[in-house]
């Protein structure tokens, strides 16, 4: 079932009506901004009176705030590329219209309002969002969409509800639609995907195909680097992305025709259809980073007796999914890294499902003087079990709807941001696949490679390059690391240097911009609902001590001082002092200064505010587990518990796991019993 592709919004004091005048199927939908209520009407109906209109195409949804609720539609579109004959587009522009009757300059006089409206205006404005009104749906994967190019069934029911960024907003229509009446609101729900999507026509050996990325970012436990680790009780991983690589081609005879047509690669049909499916995500277990300012941020794994039961439920969802997990874990085997990947082994080991296959890759020790090209050792270690998983595989002139093949497992990967090393790993898997596949329908002979193509293999490093920025940019705030090697097949000394710029920007972003970005990605997913009336601003803050307000502040005079000194010193021995003493002022100061800050860094971190208590309940549990140190938290935080400096040790672990202070298991109960319900960060749609 098709979604109307265009519509008139006309606003009014009491109404928003939005009328599709679709030739098949017009409707006119008209939502009272009094109550909210929802009512639609077949056909085409304009109201009598209207204060304005304008075109728009799509409605991304309904959102309460504190004072109003909002209208969300897309008033702006790019078309992006053509595939399955299914036009795609991104979104370029929105309008945000308020139900309440005052107008929006008057609710942003409202701080509560006008930072939560800020908050979904950044969102929609900083997110690539992708959509299509009807037969590819691009939030599911090729395998799973229906046999039939265009379904009946409406289009919001096919969507991969993981995928389906905007379907919290959109729930008010989906229960309007499920609900005892008998209105059906589907051709106004619009399914958006969060991620990355690029597709581009090219050839090998004079056949033209469509090849393409398709990179979705899961809703659940949505969040940026520092903010959304781990695991939560129902099973999300942070950063979850699945990502899919698409041929699409004609079969031979059908090719000879576009090519003579002159349709290219961009005029695919696409008869003869692969795809292969890889996944990302935190690794699961109870785990934190604590921003402190420091460059390495504390490090806190939480040994909660709920862990197994979390990890279960993860991969219990991933194999029905995709069937068997064949786990890749390039986090590092020694130094910062080591307790995550060692606390991630004993889960495994605990849960113990043979469907769960585990490889270790230790990617900075192989990889080792920017080797990157070793990652070749750990695709020929997955030779058995690439070739056992296979790909999806749909030639349509050959056995009609049905598939000849299907991929019957998947990989996932995982360093610790699930970035960087992660996007290397998952290009070269995804290239051994591509010349397989490629092989199979005769583009390329048995022996040859798509590296003897230069023209493909620049478009294919440079598609994947784009993914990682894309990917990067959402959880960290910044492009991806090492892209010069997934562009170029080498590493540069530009790309090192464009590497240290990312994470000086990673740095500044993650510690002093990413809470409201945390706070918005709540805010739209749904983890966080705020309710009318609630005071927002000021709820969350502790007031803090003058000497802590004031040592930046400080900090600033005392460099200011020592510039003086030292540029103006006629100046200062003349009216002041000796320059001498000014500058050793400024050096007490400074240092003075410079020690508070560092002492209490986590109080100048830019903290979430909305769903803040999952963060203070890490910050305060006590029960076992590793903490690498607590940085930056004030002499209050209690004594300092260092990686080997004591406590309990798992069995069978070189690491020490260091409970802060010996507890009975009766308390380590009750402290888990609080921290648990605060890590769930449920999303509220009737899904759940």
């Amino acid at each position: 079932m098709q979604v109307h592709e265009q519509y008139r919004l006309y606003t009014g004091n009491d109404h928003y009506t939005l009328v599709a005048q679709s030739p098949q199927h017009p409707q006119t939908l008209t939502v009272t901004r009094a109550t909210g209520h929802l009512s639609l009407k077949a056909g085409a109906h304009p109201p009598a009176r209207c204060d304005s209109d304008l075109v728009c195409y799509g409605l991304f949804g309904l959102i309460s705030l504190v004072h109003s609720d909002y209208l969300v539609v897309i008033t702006k579109r790019t078309k992006v590329a053509t595939v399955l004959d299914t036009p795609i587009y991104t979104a370029s522009d929105f309008g945000v219209y308020p139900l309440e009757r005052k107008s929006t300059a008057e609710l942003l006089e409202l701080p509560d309002e006008a930072y939560l409206l800020g908050l979904v205006k950044s969102h929609l404005y900083s997110a690539p969002f992708y959509f299509s009104y009807g037969g590819y749906n691009v939030t599911t994967r090729l395998q799973e969409q229906p046999d039939a190019p265009r379904s009946d069934k409406p289009l919001w029911e096919t969507a991969d509800d993981r995928f389906f960024w905007n379907r919290y907003l959109q729930q008010r229509l989906i229960d309007a639609t499920t609900g005892p009446g008998e209105d059906d609101y589907s051709r106004f729900i619009l399914p958006v995907l969060f991620g990355f999507l690029e597709f581009k026509p090219t050839s090998i050996n004079g056949r033209s195909f469509l090849f393409g990325l398709v990179s979705r970012r899961n809703r659940y436990r949505a969040g940026t680097r520092y903010f959304s680790r781990g695991i939560d009780q129902k099973g999300n991983v942070s950063n979850f992305n699945e990502t899919e690589q698409l041929v699409l081609l004609d079969a031979p005879g059908a090719a000879a025709t576009a090519a003579a047509a002159g349709r290219g690669g961009e005029g695919v049909r696409g008869d003869v259809r692969f795809s292969f499916v890889q996944t990302r995500g935190s690794v699961p277990v109870y785990w934190a980073e604590i921003n402190n300012l420091r460059y390495k941020p504390d490090l806190k794994i939480l040994d909660l007796s709920s862990t197994a039961e979390s990890l279960s439920r993860h991969f219990t969802q991933q194999i029905s999914l995709y069937g068997p997990q064949y786990l890749v874990n390039l986090v590092n085997s020694h130094g910062y890294e080591q307790p995550v990947k060692e606390a991630y082994e004993r889960a495994l080991d605990a849960m113990a499902n043979p469907d769960v296959r585990y490889t270790y890759f230790d990617f900075h020790k192989e990889c080792k003087g920017l080797r990157f090209d070793r990652v070749g050792v750990l695709i020929d270690g997955l030779h058995d079990e690439l070739v056992e998983q296979g790909y999806y595989y749909h030639d349509s002139t050959a056995s009609g709807p049905e598939a000849q093949r299907k991929q019957t497992s998947v990989v996932r990967t995982n360093c610790m941001d699930c970035l960087d090393r992660t996007n290397v790993v998952q290009s070269a898997l995804a290239k051994w696949v591509l010349n397989t596949q490629l092989r199979q329908v005769g583009i390329l002979s048995v022996k040859e490679s798509v590296e003897e193509h230069a023209t493909f293999l620049n478009l294919f490093r440079n598609v994947w390059a784009d993914n990682a920025d894309t990917v990067s940019r959402a959880y960290s705030g910044t492009g991806a690391l090492k892209t010069d090697y997934t562009r170029t097949g080498k590493r540069s000394k530009e790309g090192a240097l464009q590497d240290g710029i990312n994470s000086a920007m990673r740095y500044i972003k993650n510690n002093f911009l990413d809470g409201p970005r945390q706070d918005a990605y709540d805010l739209v997913t749904g983890t966080w609902v705020p309710r009318r009336g609630e005071k927002i601003l000021g709820a969350d803050k502790q007031a803090k001590k003058a000497a802590v307000r004031a040592a930046p502040w400080v900090l600033v005079g005392a460099v200011s001082m020592l510039a003086v000194a030292t540029f103006a010193s006629n100046f200062v021995s003349e009216y002041i002092a000796p320059p001498s003493r000014v500058a050793l002022l400024a050096f007490v100061m400074g240092g003075l200064s410079a020690h508070s800050i560092a002492q209490n860094g986590i109080d100048y971190v830019a903290q979430p505010r909305l769903a803040r208590a999952a963060l203070d309940e890490v910050l305060a549990y006590e029960g076992k587990g590793f903490e690498s140190g607590r940085h930056g938290r004030g002499r209050a935080s209690g004594v300092k518990a260092k990686a080997g400096s004591g406590g309990a040790t798992s069995a069978g672990s070189g690491v020490k796991m260091v409970s802060v202070e010996d507890k009975a298991k009766r308390t380590q109960a009750r402290k888990e019993s609080h921290v648990l319900p605060m890590l769930a960060t449920p999303v509220a749609t009737k899904q759940d």
